[in-house]
């Protein structure tokens, strides 16, 4: 397949969006990471999309749209905790899970009854649905398992002549996937942690907000394979993307390197020469202390770039994660790690 690389001018945006309506496969560019969109209402077109990524079918995507109104197409109904929501955090990274209207297919949510709906702040992904004229479906556009990635050349990277089009635009301004929120419940529970974080969303509503159990408990999916036959990972069905399967997840072996900050770097110099005395590549991912956002926003591209170095190991210092976006990051930072940890 021939990939068409595309600018974020309205010319080209209307080219993409025309592939979008045609059935075929576009990347684009948002706030958080790029994402991999085709028509959320074409579950032949979102096939596609797990054919490309490699991904599996019961992962379920987020459908991504231009207006609020657009949530009438998905959803039956509207809670007042999801208007308020929509109110304070649209356009923004903030993904909410809702009960779907039949309409929206099931390989869109993965077989569940339930649908994850954002709207992203980014004018060239806000063109491209609003061309379309259609919600679009969109997980991050990697090879599934690897970093996600934040720059226009990862994704050319991993994608070109798997996908019809991708829209050339800036660096992510963000850099981490949208924190997901479940609404389908009594209280508001976060399925996947982001740069909103539940002390954000306790202010907008007024009430509790909850993490889901999984996200507490390290690794408990983690790197099941679905054809070892394990019945726990047969009976889980994720609401959310990143819940179920080994995510982000560079071509080296990486530990991450958890204690206080001065033997954190006196134990990551050790094991860097160490390794690099039996000949190994090592690189290392070490933020500043309380840099959560500045972690947030080079994470994965670090991790990219660290495999584009060729390097055989990556030691990473931890981030607290007592902080809401540290935990975001640290999230991610786990599973990238396969939750490979030395305590100092």
């Amino acid at each position: 397949m021939k990939t068409k690389i595309l600018s974020t001018t309205k010319s080209d945006i209307a080219k993409a969006a025309s592939i979008i309506r045609e059935g075929g496969l576009v990347a684009f560019p948002t706030e958080t990471v790029y994402g991999l969109g085709a028509d959320a209402l074409n579950a032949d077109a979102v096939a596609s999309v797990y054919a490309a990524k490699g991904r599996p079918s019961d992962n379920p995507m987020i459908v991504h749209i231009a207006r609020a109104s657009d949530m009438g197409r998905l959803t039956p109904m509207l809670s007042a905790d999801i208007v308020a929501l929509i109110e304070n955090f649209w356009p923004g990274p903030l993904t909410m899970v809702v009960k779907k209207k039949p309409e929206v297919p099931d390989r869109t949510t993965g077989g569940l009854d339930t649908v994850a709906v954002r709207m992203p702040d980014s004018r060239a992904a806000l063109d491209l649905i609003t061309m379309a004229d259609t919600p679009i479906a969109a997980p991050s556009a990697n090879i599934s398992g690897s970093p996600s990635p934040t720059r226009a050349k990862d994704v050319i990277a991993d994608m070109d002549g798997r996908i019809d089009a991708i829209i050339e635009g800036e660096d992510c301004r963000v850099g981490i996937e949208s924190t997901v929120v479940d609404m389908t419940g009594d209280v508001p529970t976060i399925l996947r942690p982001g740069i909103i974080t539940a002390e954000n969303l306790e202010a907008a509503l007024g009430k509790e907000v909850k993490y889901d159990e999984a996200l507490l408990e390290s690794g408990k999916f983690f790197a099941l394979d679905p054809e070892d036959g394990a019945a726990d990972i047969d009976d889980f069905k994720p609401k959310s993307p990143g819940m179920k399967y080994k995510h982000y997840a560079p071509k080296a072996q990486m530990t991450i390197i958890e204690g206080q900050r001065d033997k954190v770097k006196s134990e990551i110099e050790r094991v860097k020469m160490l390794n690099e005395r039996l000949g190994l590549k090592v690189g290392v991912i070490l933020f500043e202390e309380k840099a959560f956002i500045e972690a947030a926003h080079d994470f994965f591209a670090r991790l990219r770039d660290l495999d584009n170095e060729g390097v055989d190991l990556i030691l990473a210092g931890a981030l607290s994660d007592t902080d809401g976006v540290g935990f975001a990051v640290m999230n991610r930072m786990l599973k990238s790690a396969g939750y490979n940890i030395a305590k100092v």
